[in-house]
């Protein structure tokens, strides 16, 4: 199934659960994104399909659902998982306790790493049970990840860890407008960073 418009599919979870998710497949995907959506926001979200269809036009299919599911879709592509804030903290904490099937790397758009006003790196500590490379996508006024925690705790992590940071961009990624920049130009920014995060970290492998 190959297409420019996200598809619905059914995840079987369980015998007896199964949940929905979204599939964005273009011709020519080299890749598949797992995406997991944030706790404030669905997979329908502007954000979720924004990043979507910006690494559609780049050959990376998303699949807003379970690596399960990309596994049996996707056979002979790399897979990479993560997702928005709280989506991403999950992934990660999935593949500490036990490695995901098939996943080359993990992807984070704005690593909640502790409460707004908080700053702290213990909620990054399953980071060191993750032995896959991990790509952190972070605004510099994210008021759940600040630069002085996220860069020392990502140095410590070494080579799995690398750090891109968008200036004057908040946790939902968004810039005010005295920065002359808009929000879909740091969307665009962020997804090259991925692409050339996969193509040095994860298509070499």
């Amino acid at each position: 199934m190959s297409s420019s418009i996200a598809k619905p599919i059914s995840v079987t979870v369980s015998d007896t659960v199964r949940v929905s998710g979204l599939l964005l497949n273009p011709s020519y995907a080299r890749a598949c994104y797992i995406l997991a959506h944030g706790a404030g926001a669905g997979m329908n979200h502007p954000f979720m399909t924004g990043v979507a269809a910006e690494l559609a036009r780049r050959d990376i299919a998303t699949l807003r659902a379970a690596v399960v599911t990309a596994l049996v879709l996707f056979p002979n592509h790399r897979l990479v998982a993560g997702g928005k804030s709280f989506g991403g903290r999950m992934t990660s904490q999935a593949q500490a306790t036990a490695p995901l099937q098939g996943v080359s790397g993990l992807a984070f758009f704005g690593f909640p790493l502790h409460p707004a006003g908080r700053p702290s790196q213990d909620r990054g500590a399953h980071l060191f049970d993750v032995q896959i490379p991990m790509l952190f996508l972070q605004g510099c006024r994210d008021n759940l990840a600040s630069i002085d925690q996220l860069e020392p705790l990502c140095k410590k992590l070494g080579r799995r860890a690398t750090v891109n940071l968008f200036a004057d961009a908040d946790h939902s990624f968004h810039v005010p407008a005295r920065s002359g920049r808009k929000d879909a130009q740091v969307l665009g920014e962020m997804i090259d960073a991925f692409i050339a995060w996969f193509g040095s970290a994860i298509a070499p492998l």
